[in-house]
């Protein structure tokens, strides 16, 4: 039986013993009291366990926490679990690794002492955002600077920050959330950017979440279909409806489909009401303040929070599989070190996407589970180390350590399902349940898409996507309202909204062949 060391996300591992691993402080990952997801509960859940309909569509993190231990009673899992583990110090392959594939994980015990644990396969699931990047040496006069200096991920919440004046750099979704808070308890916030970002809200129109107006099939074709271009300029332009990105010093100097968009609803209605202030990258640090790459000077400064990311670097792991050009791992599809004898170790969640992480992780794990049970075979070394390559070239993102990690959602997801046989049959569904096929193609990418077919089918699957805008609903149904009045107007069945889906694809396919001819 296969003996993964750490905790899966998919109950086809439920039946697995599984070791459960925790780390001291400094290699954790850490979050701030008031964070909130920024992907909605429709996009983000497990493919065969929706969240409750009465969670909000977006959630304080200890809801989440709250909806995993739900999942883990569901599926009984706890059982398969040991708590408490001490940190893993080293996994490194048995002496007969190239026959047995199995691993040596050695962790310590309460006493400090070392345990080696003999495992068949290795899922690594301890995330890329446990080993602080704090530039501080990129900054003149740091040394003598008299107020606090600390990054983002020793930040808990702004009650120590009450009537201070702080400058908050990095504008990534961590830095635009620590800038909000801090700026409502704060005397005065900067947030120093190098380079802006476009802003996005969590609300798409009427409201509604905006990943699953914007992450559907149809959208991924329009955008194949369409000049890049043309929707830069169309979904910039929407953006700047709301609020001016130049007017607001948010305007970046790259294409909005270039790099995955800043999630946020409060920080422009800060910048508004002068709460918080755009400044540029900092230039130095001069005792108890800051100068800025325009020439500007903040005096008075006690507190500055370096929202600046984090380092991929995975030190129990064996030096090796860190062969990229930038000391990176290698990973074939994000997921294996192709330079494996034996492809018993996959590296979950190390990816950057636009959209919901979870729902990849999922797929991750159900696809390595199949390669570990020796269901799907991967390509030869070589094979892989060329789909690295191509990868990497044709991967335009600015920074090349980050454009590794770059995935496209729905593209991605239905590469792995593919692998795993759980892909969407979409033309059967077209001619068997075009109702279905209708929720599927123009509606949201649910991850119930992926249990409707094929290994782990779920039975509730496609009820749960009929029913996805129902429980979007419900939390706001926290008021009786009185009835509207009844008005005529023209039915729009689930048939016709079908009907007139055929009929657009079969438009498409035409005006191709007809290209494809010509």
């Amino acid at each position: 039986m296969l003996r993964p060391v750490f905790l899966s996300l998919s109950s086809s591992l439920s039946r697995l013993k599984c070791v459960q691993t925790c780390c001291d402080e400094p290699d954790r990952s850490s979050i701030y009291r008031s964070l909130v997801v920024n992907t909605s509960k429709e996009m983000m859940c497990f493919s065969d366990f929706p969240m409750p309909d009465d969670y909000p569509n977006y959630m304080h993190n200890s809801q989440l926490l709250q909806y995993f231990r739900l999942y883990a009673a569901h599926f009984h899992l706890l059982q398969h679990i040991r708590f408490q583990v001490r940190p893993v110090l080293f996994v490194t392959q048995r002496p007969d690794f190239s026959v047995s594939g199995q691993w040596d994980v050695v962790t310590m015990n309460k006493n400090n002492e070392e345990e080696i644990h003999i495992f068949d396969a290795v899922l690594m699931c301890s995330g890329h955002y446990t080993h602080p990047v704090l530039p501080l040496s990129d900054f003149l006069g740091h040394e003598t600077f008299l107020g606090r200096l600390l990054h983002s991920r020793e930040y808990r919440d702004a009650d120590s920050f009450r009537g201070e004046r702080v400058v908050v750099v990095g504008f990534g979704n961590s830095g635009g959330d620590v800038a909000v808070e801090i700026s409502r308890s704060a005397e005065k916030t900067f947030l120093s950017v190098r380079d802006g970002f476009w802003v996005m809200s969590r609300m798409a129109h009427r409201g509604l979440p905006v990943d699953m107006t914007l992450i559907s099939r149809f959208n991924i074709l329009l955008l194949q279909l369409l000049p890049k271009t043309l929707i830069n300029w169309a979904a910039e332009r929407a953006l700047n409806q709301k609020y001016d990105h130049e007017l607001y010093g948010l305007k970046p100097r790259h294409r909005l489909l270039d790099k995955r968009p800043l999630v946020n609803d409060d920080l422009p209605g800060r910048i508004l009401q002068g709460a918080l202030v755009i400044k540029p990258n900092i230039r130095a640090f001069k005792d108890s303040g800051v100068t800025f790459e325009d020439g500007t000077v903040e005096d008075n400064i006690d507190s500055v929070v370096f929202c600046t990311g984090y380092k991929g670097i995975f030190p129990f792991l064996p030096s090796a599989l860190s062969e990229g050009p930038h000391s990176e791992l290698t990973l074939y599809k994000r997921v294996f070190p192709p330079s494996l004898q034996q492809p018993t170790l996959a590296v979950m969640g190390f990816f950057q996407v636009r959209g919901p992480i979870m729902p990849i992780v999922e797929m991750q794990v159900r696809w390595a589970v199949k390669v570990f049970s020796g269901l799907t075979r991967l390509p030869s070394t070589q094979k892989m180390l060329e789909v690295i390559e191509t990868e990497r070239r044709l991967n335009f993102f600015p920074n090349p350590q980050q454009a590794v990690l770059q995935v496209d959602f729905i593209q991605y997801l239905d590469f792995m399902a593919e692998e795993i046989g759980v892909k969407p049959h979409l033309w059967r569904l077209l001619l068997t349940d075009p109702v279905l096929w209708a929720k599927i193609f123009f509606g949201p990418c649910t991850p119930y898409q992926y249990r409707l077919t094929g290994p782990g089918q779920w039975a509730g699957a496609r009820q749960a996507i009929l029913t996805q805008w129902e429980r979007v609903a419900k939390p706001f149904r926290s008021r009786a309202l009185p009835e509207p009045e009844v008005r005529r107007s023209f039915p729009c069945s689930p048939w016709l909204t079908a009907c007139a889906g055929t009929m657009f694809c079969a438009i498409i396919f035409f005006v191709s062949y007809r290209l494809a001819t010509s």
